[in-house]
């Protein structure tokens, strides 16, 4: 597909004609205004007639499946990789900031009395997942003429998923009812000894799968230790046993799917159309039509396809980190002055500019003041840890989301 916009900028309906986009482009009535996906916008005027397009949206934490159904054809298909390093960032500016009161530099004045957060907060690294959803439909809506989107609306019960037997006041008895807090409870079902050796003693509890890794403080992800194995465990010289780990669910990705699907909804009928579904419809037709549980095979689905012939191509997305924004460092330099990165740019190239290297198409994720850069697919299966600069061709200027074109053969 060759996505294609009017003089003006409004979205047309895109086409397979190569033919004649090679020939518009080579007579100058049209310029090319995006490389993945491939648009054109056309420099003469024509007529604005569309059809109906339906963008179906399969909301994710990590990994969301988009794809634009016509009454004929699938337009457009794509999985887009979401960035999981929101929390790490802001824990790590908390950690520069509060070093920096501890030096001699400008005096930055505490913040107490405007922490009260507004209706509807989020946390930032969910609001950022809501934010990447609706961006992800707005870049479509400039080179797709959008009628309707579906959105996916995935409410988890996390109590049914862990026992499916649940239902009525049992969802009033847990197992921790009757003790203080989650602490006791693990004592008593340790028999207030060691867990790992059966040892008595000093006793604390461990988290297995650490909060900041997406772990909780249910019982299923707390050890009961001695104090001495607790200390030893941090030190690497004992390890948590396999068969253990492998009892541990973590339901992170579910919440943070059941938390932000309605804000996503509501925040895309600020300039869509916008109806829900929910993900056992989506289940029952995509059983019906055979196909496999994929992001965007669900994403077709939500969008109301059915018979229509699917894309040949579809497309792996990714969002990146543009640029490291954080005033405060670990070391900074002399009198308190943000400290530069000097390596920002070198010899025209910028981290995540596409390139060509060695006959592949890749991206530059690491820069070397030599000369000599790092180079991996977008997926980020490296392809050359050092190759010179000479060898590499910018095709496209780093982005915040970028696009790779993949063909259906390589994702069967």
């Amino acid at each position: 597909m060759v996505f294609v916009i009017s003089k003006n900028g409004t979205p047309l309906m895109p086409t397979k004609r190569h033919g004649k986009v090679r020939r518009l482009l080579k007579q100058g009535l049209a310029k090319v205004v995006n490389r993945e996906p491939f648009t054109i916008q056309l420099l003469y005027e024509t007529t604005s007639y569309t059809q109906p397009v339906t963008v179906g949206i399969d909301i994710g934490s990590k990994t969301v499946g988009v794809s634009a159904v016509t009454d004929k054809e699938e337009i457009f298909s794509a999985e887009v990789q979401l960035r999981q390093d929101i929390k790490k960032l802001l824990l790590e500016r908390r950690q520069h900031r509060r070093f920096r009161r501890y030096r001699k530099t400008r005096y930055r004045k505490p913040r107490f009395l405007n922490r009260r957060k507004k209706d509807g907060w989020l946390p930032p690294s969910l609001q950022w997942k809501v934010d990447a959803h609706v961006r992800i439909i707005n870049k479509l809506g400039k080179i797709i003429p959008i009628t309707k989107v579906v959105v996916e609306v995935a409410p988890f019960d996390i109590q049914k998923v862990q026992n499916p037997d649940i239902e009525g006041k049992n969802y009033q008895n847990d197992p921790q009812k009757g003790f203080a807090d989650v602490r006791e409870y693990c004592l008593w079902r340790a028999g207030y000894k060691s867990e790992l050796s059966g040892k008595t003693g000093i006793l604390e509890v461990h988290h297995i799968i650490p909060r900041s890794k997406g772990g909780t403080d249910a019982p299923s992800n707390l050890i009961v230790l001695t104090a001495e194995e607790h200390k030893m465990l941090h030190e690497g010289k004992i390890k948590i046993p396999k068969s253990r780990l492998e009892q541990i669910k973590v339901f992170k990705d579910a919440a943070h799917v059941s938390t932000i699907g309605w804000h996503i909804v509501n925040k895309l009928r600020q300039n869509y159309h916008v109806e829900i579904t929910y993900g056992s419809i989506t289940k029952e037709r995509r059983d019906m039509y055979g196909l496999e549980k994929s992001h965007r095979d669900d994403a077709f689905v939500i969008a109301g396809g059915n018979i229509q012939e699917r894309a040949s191509e579809w497309y792996f997305g990714k969002f990146f980190r543009r640029q490291n924004r954080s005033l405060h460092k670990a070391n900074p330099i002399k009198g308190g002055k943000r400290p530069i990165n000097t390596v920002k740019q070198v010899r025209g190239f910028r981290r995540f500019d596409k390139v060509e290297c060695e006959g592949k198409i890749g991206i530059v994720t690491g820069l070397r003041s030599s000369g000599y850069f790092s180079i991996s697919e977008l997926s980020g299966e490296k392809i050359s840890d050092t190759v010179k600069y000479t060898k590499l061709r910018v095709i496209e200027r780093s982005k915040t989301l970028m696009f790779e074109r993949m063909v259906e053969a390589a994702w069967s």
